[in-house]
C-alpha cells in the first residue's frame, strides 16, 4: 500500500465501501473520507437495475458530489484492456517532458495476438507528446511501452508508478502489471476504480485535449533519417462520428479497450447542452456493438 494513501485512512477502514456508507467509521475517519470524496460520486456497493445493460459491469455518475446514477457490479475485478492507457497517459503527463524526443527501442516488441499498434518502428525519433496521441487515439501498445521507458527508464519502474498513483487516488481494487493493458491475471481494475482514474486524469487539460481528439497527424523521423507522416484516428466511435450519443449529449473524452479476456470496454466523459459533465464506464461487453448499445442506455438516463 502506498504510504501517502495509507496515511489518509486506517488500513482497517479501506474496503470497497470506502467511499460509500461511512456509518461504521470513526468521526475522524469519516471526516477524512468526506474530504477525499467531496468531488467524487459515491456508491452503495449494490447493483441497481442490473438488467438494463448486458455488459458484466458498468456505472454512470455526474461530475461529483453525488451518488452513482447507475451501477452494476461496480466493484468486480475485471481486465481493463486498453482503458489501462488512461493511467499510462496520466503518469506520462505528470512525470515526463512532452517536448522530449524519444528514440523508440526494442520495448515495442509485443507478442500478444490482436494487440492494437500505432505503427512505430525501432529507431523512430518522436516526441513524447506525439507518443501520447499514438497511445490514446489508435490505442498503440507500442506507444505505451515506448512512453514507459522514456518516462521511467523501464516498463517495470513505470508500472510501479502506475500502481502508486492508483493507490493515492483510492483505486484500491486496481493492479497493473503492464502499461498497455495486455491480458494478465494480475492486471485488473473495477468500473468504480476506472471512474476514479478517469476523473483524476480529466483534471489535466492536456489529457482532456488528447483523449478528446478525433484525429491527429504526427510528423517525425525514421531510423534512417527519412520523414514519417502518420495520421491516427480515435478508436472511440463517438469521437469519430460513427456512433451517436443520445440527444442533448456530446462526447468530451474517453478511452476504449478490447481483448478476448476483457471484452469491449469504454470509459467516457460526456457533456450536456448545459455544460454538465457525466462519467460512464462499461467493462466486459460481449462485442463492440453491444458496448455502444449499453453505453447509450446509460447515457439515456441523463439525456436532455
Amino acid at each position: 500500500m502506498n504510504q501517502g494513501f495509507n496515511n489518509r485512512y486506517p488500513v482497517s477502514e479501506i474496503s470497497k465501501n470506502l467511499l460509500t456508507d461511512s456509518s461504521g467509521i470513526s468521526a475522524a475517519g469519516r471526516e477524512k473520507v468526506q474530504a477525499f470524496a467531496s468531488d467524487l460520486c459515491t456508491s452503495s456497493g449494490k447493483s441497481s437495475n442490473a438488467d438494463d445493460i448486458t455488459a458484466e459491469s458498468g456505472l454512470l455518475c455526474g461530475s461529483g458530489g453525488s451518488s452513482l446514477l447507475y451501477e452494476k457490479n461496480a466493484f468486480e475485478k475485471l481486465n481493463p484492456a486498453s482503458t489501462t492507457k488512461i493511467m499510462t497517459c496520466l503518469i506520462a503527463l505528470e512525470k515526463g517532458d512532452l517536448d522530449k524526443t524519444v528514440t523508440v527501442g526494442n520495448e515495442i516488441d509485443i507478442s500478444e495476438a490482436g494487440v492494437s499498434l500505432a505503427g512505430l518502428k525501432k529507431g523512430d525519433k518522436i516526441t513524447l507528446r506525439q507518443l501520447l496521441f499514438a497511445l490514446m487515439l489508435p490505442s498503440g501498445g507500442d506507444a505505451a511501452n515506448a512512453i514507459a521507458v522514456a518516462v521511467s527508464g523501464s516498463i517495470d519502474s513505470f508500472v510501479s508508478e502506475m500502481n502508486d498513483r492508483a493507490a493515492k487516488i483510492g483505486a484500491v481494487d486496481t493492479h497493473f502489471v503492464n502499461a498497455e493493458g495486455l491480458t494478465d491475471p494480475g492486471h485488473y481494475t473495477t468500473a468504480y476504480d476506472m471512474y476514479l482514474i478517469l476523473h483524476e486524469a480529466m483534471k489535466n487539460d492536456t489529457f482532456r485535449k488528447i483523449a478528446g481528439t478525433s484525429s491527429y497527424t504526427a510528423e517525425y523521423t525514421a531510423s534512417d533519417g527519412s520523414a514519417v507522416k502518420k495520421t491516427w484516428k480515435n478508436t472511440n466511435l463517438y469521437l469519430i462520428d460513427k456512433a451517436d450519443e443520445p440527444s442533448g449529449l456530446s462526447p468530451v473524452a474517453g478511452k476504449t479497450g478490447t481483448t478476448l479476456a476483457a471484452g469491449s470496454c469504454l470509459a467516457l466523459v460526456s457533456r450536456t447542452k448545459s455544460g454538465a459533465e457525466y462519467y460512464s464506464v462499461i467493462l466486459k461487453a460481449s462485442k463492440r456493438a453491444a458496448l455502444y448499445d449499453d453505453m447509450n442506455i446509460l447515457l439515456g438516463k441523463i439525456a436532455q
